[in-house]
């Protein structure tokens, strides 16, 4: 009879590594670095528990955005407040929070809940080059096609 592996939380080996988001299209970079955050890649994974790495995402600021998007998308929030929403164009967001919008985008490819807030933690995003995680000693990851 054989059994099916199922991942247990002090068996899962984390690694930590570098992105250069410097070219990259804004969706493709995010679904690879939500694979990445779930742990998706490695043949441990186990879907309701955190097998993924943490990710380091440098020169955010320097993400594409195909077609019209950086005119025509939108990205709202809401202060709770009648008459609360704001919203801020994408060419906005890139340049004064390049951060969130990468933030934002993975955030939404993760699952939601208890285990998708957990898995967003492992993602640290920097709008330039430099980063503090160095401690971590980082390995580049090299993202596909």
């Amino acid at each position: 009879m054989r059994t099916t592996y199922m991942a247990h939380p002090g068996d899962i080996e984390r690694k930590w590594y570098v992105i250069d988001a410097e070219g990259q299209t804004l969706g493709r970079l995010s679904s690879e670095v939500a694979s990445i955050l779930r742990g998706k890649q490695k043949p441990q994974y186990t879907p309701h528990i955190d097998t993924g790495d943490n990710v380091i995402i440098v020169n955010a600021q320097h993400i594409k955005l195909t077609g019209n998007k950086l005119e025509d998308k939108y990205y709202y929030r809401h202060s709770q407040y009648p008459g609360g929403l704001k919203k801020t164009r994408a060419l906005e967001m890139r340049q004064n929070k390049p951060e969130r919008m990468l933030e934002l985008a993975v955030k939404g490819m993760l699952p939601k809940g208890s285990l998708g807030r957990q898995q967003a933690k492992k993602l640290h995003v920097y709008a330039g080059a430099e980063h503090s995680q160095q401690a971590q000693q980082p390995e580049t990851y090299e993202l596909r096609g």
